[in-house]
């Protein structure tokens, strides 16, 4: 058996999101698939992860008028990628917060990052376990 094809989508809100988009696509390689906006605020943006899957994200807005009140800083996300390394040394170089160097765990190599958000990204090789049959 194969592990599933990604089919959860985080939700992240920001206070900046250009400029959030802008980093996770500079920094981890994230892909700019849709982003709608109303003048400075990003309504809803969809970026896409080049292995499957992705990040929805959007401004922060008031909560009175907001359907997804989630405070801009408090996500965290693993996200599955071939070579932490190399994502380590793009991500610092683009303004990423170092929170631990690639290493090797007991589920394959990693590293943990933070964005100009607060919000915290693991990266690693290990894909998760493959569904069993019911």
């Amino acid at each position: 058996m194969t592990t599933p094809a990604p089919q959860v989508w985080p939700t992240v809100r920001a206070t900046d999101a250009p400029a959030l988009i802008r980093f996770l696509v500079d920094a981890f390689g994230f892909r700019e698939a849709a982003v709608f906006t109303d003048g400075d605020v990003v309504l809803h943006a969809q970026l896409s992860w080049p292995a499957g899957g992705g990040v929805m994200l959007g401004s922060a807005r008031p909560s009175d008028g907001d359907r997804w009140p989630l405070r801009p800083g408090t996500f965290g996300a693993y996200v599955v990628c071939d070579d932490p390394d190399a994502l380590w040394a793009r991500a610092l170089a683009a303004g990423a917060t170092g929170l631990d160097e690639p290493a090797e765990s007991g589920h394959g190599r990693e590293c943990r990052l933070q964005d100009p958000e607060g919000n915290h990204w693991s990266f690693g090789t290990y894909r998760g376990e493959p569904l069993t049959a019911d």
